[in-house]
């Protein structure tokens, strides 16, 4: 496919599990994607398959027009996940709401059959990351108990990799090193007073079912990412 952020030459559709910095949204991604061999250019698919126009239920009364560049002069920041707006970006003009394209995107639901997670844009819990109630849109689990905001799976990621990139000084890692989703062990706070059965498997089930949040952040809720995310509840 030919874009039109990248006219000189034709894009192609790849799988990858090697994440990437999106040349469009400039936020990270892995799994399926456009890409430029010649340029190393790279769009998730929400972002070379972007519509131009689109409605979201979580804000009713709000048209979201596709832009390339963040409209207008101020700095903008996208109202899912709360990270800045540096490229392709969503755009509400009656009421100033910015969404990246793979935030606006997010499915509703996760389910593999039997771990469930739903998308709310607020909710009363806390959050096992920050331990935070908002302001960033949250997957929750059906018991209440579990909560993670869409913009602490970012930061985590982003921390990490950071940390494995610039844990050697910055010397090239491996394929198979690159190729890995970092473990998230003891990245959350557990914030379960009890020790009953139902709410421990509930977390249980929720840590595994992080891999599948991971996916939806960034860009490709389809992937199969072939790698062991370790268990990460405090204990």
């Amino acid at each position: 496919m030919v874009h039109p952020s990248h006219p000189q030459h034709k894009l192609k559709f790849e799988h990858t599990d090697i994440p990437f910095k999106c040349d469009g949204c400039k936020e990270a991604g892995i799994g399926s994607k456009y890409k430029c061999d010649i340029c190393d250019f790279d769009l998730h698919l929400h972002c070379a398959l972007a519509s131009q126009d689109i409605y979201h239920p979580f804000y009713r009364k709000c048209t979201f027009q596709f832009h390339q560049k963040p409209p207008g002069e101020l700095m903008r920041y996208c109202n899912a996940c709360g990270k800045d707006v540096l490229g392709f970006v969503y755009h509400c003009k009656r009421c100033g709401y910015d969404l990246h394209p793979c935030c606006a995107k997010l499915p509703h639901a996760l389910d593999d059959g039997e771990i469930r997670l739903f998308l709310y844009r607020k909710v009363s819990s806390s959050c096992h990351k920050c331990g935070r109630k908002g302001p960033s849109w949250s997957y929750r689990s059906p018991c209440k108990k579990y909560n993670l905001h869409v913009s602490c799976v970012k930061e985590m990621l982003v921390e990490i990799w950071q940390e494995i990139y610039f844990s050697d000084g910055g010397k090239k890692k491996s394929l198979e090193f690159h190729t890995r989703i970092p473990s998230l062990k003891g990245m959350l706070h557990n914030h379960h007073k009890s020790k009953k059965g139902k709410v421990r498997k509930c977390c249980e089930m929720a840590g595994t079912a992080v891999q599948f949040i991971i996916s939806a952040v960034l860009g490709d809720p389809s992937a199969v990412i072939a790698a062991v995310i370790g268990a990460f509840m405090s204990r």
